[in-house]
């Protein structure tokens, strides 16, 4: 069936051009690398990150995880990158999911534990709000469950308001959780 309306984000609008790597104020955000494994594994050894992203890995499931974010770019279903501060990996950052025809891309952030507390996620959460609007996102969107007071003071001072909960809505280790629904639209949008 054909679709009356035109997609916000025209095909090529991602693999039109390589991955750019970001970066301000002491940090950078590039694509993810094979060499990036053990730090992955490492993060989601975190009790924290555990907690919230439901997930631990071997390396060979860090491995492809690695490759599977790096695949969102080239499918233009997503955009990740591996957030760095002096070299070393102390974050992720970036849409798992973006819907070119609505335009409408889904953060996802975590910020491994010796990182905490430097504003890295508020950081790298507006590096690529302004990558993503810069080509043309006209919302993004993310989710916390309402028992992570964190994920919300970043998603805040991110500039993304709160516009509702979403009862019972993702199963965490110790049973289902209400998610808070944030958004920040593009301002010319």
């Amino acid at each position: 069936m054909p679709v009356l309306v035109a997609p916000a984000l025209p095909p090529g609008t991602l693999t039109g051009r390589p991955q750019p790597v970001l970066g301000a104020d002491g940090l950078v955000l590039r694509p993810w690398s094979e060499e990036d494994v053990d730090a992955v594994v490492a993060a989601y050894a975190d009790p924290g990150i555990q907690r919230w992203h439901v997930r631990s890995m071997t390396p060979d499931e860090a491995a492809a995880w690695i490759v599977a974010r790096n695949h969102l770019w080239v499918s233009e279903t997503g955009a990740e990158w591996a957030v760095t501060e002096g070299g070393r990996l102390v974050g992720r950052a970036g849409l798992n999911h973006l819907n070119m025809t609505d335009g409408v891309g889904n953060l996802a952030y975590w910020v491994v534990p010796e990182a905490r507390g430097r504003r890295v996620a508020p950081r790298a959460v507006e590096l690529v709000t302004g990558w993503a609007f810069g080509v043309g996102v006209p919302r993004l969107q993310l989710e916390h469950s309402t028992r992570n007071v964190a994920s919300c003071r970043v998603a805040e001072r991110s500039g993304f308001v709160v516009e509702g909960t979403l009862r019972s809505h993702w199963v965490h280790a110790d049973g289902r959780h209400d998610m808070h629904l944030h958004a920040r639209l593009r301002p010319d949008a």
